[in-house]
């Protein structure tokens, strides 16, 4: 940003809720690719050891990506402070990237997609209560 180069955020929930391994690691790079094929600089968000990251290095994205599976926290508008203060790795959704990046001064952002109501949300044995804030997030940031 410093240089005047655009910067495209990028969400990072597809990497560690939305794929298995190792085609989550390889859908991360390749979408950093089409960002940098474009001319401008991707900016993957996730939260690590209460940091919020801005911009991963690959040694990062691997280690999101390979990271075991239920450890790493799904960081959204309402959960954003507590993926904060939890430690260890959080990965941002729409909302929590949106965030982030409207913190950063970056403009642009590309998702794998928008949030919704996910299976078992409402309803069944032990509701988990997931409905996303991407689509709130969207109409709080234009």
């Amino acid at each position: 940003m410093a240089s005047g180069r655009p910067v495209v955020a990028l969400e990072s929930t597809l990497i560690s809720h939305g794929l298995p391994y190792p085609q989550n690691l390889e859908v991360a790079r390749a979408s950093e690719a089409a960002v940098r094929e474009s001319g401008a600089v991707p900016a993957t968000v996730a939260i690590h050891e209460g940091r919020l990251l801005v911009g991963l290095d690959d040694a990062a994205l691997e280690a999101l990506a390979t990271a075991p599976v239920g450890s790493v926290l799904k960081a959204a508008r309402p959960s954003l402070a507590v993926a904060l203060a939890g430690g260890g790795w959080a990965a941002t959704t729409v909302s929590a990237t949106m965030i982030a990046a409207h913190a950063a001064g970056i403009r642009v952002f590309a998702t794998g997609g928008i949030g919704g109501v996910h299976r078992g949300a409402i309803g069944g044995a032990s509701p988990s209560l997931d409905v996303s804030s991407d689509l709130e997030e969207l109409g709080e940031h234009r």
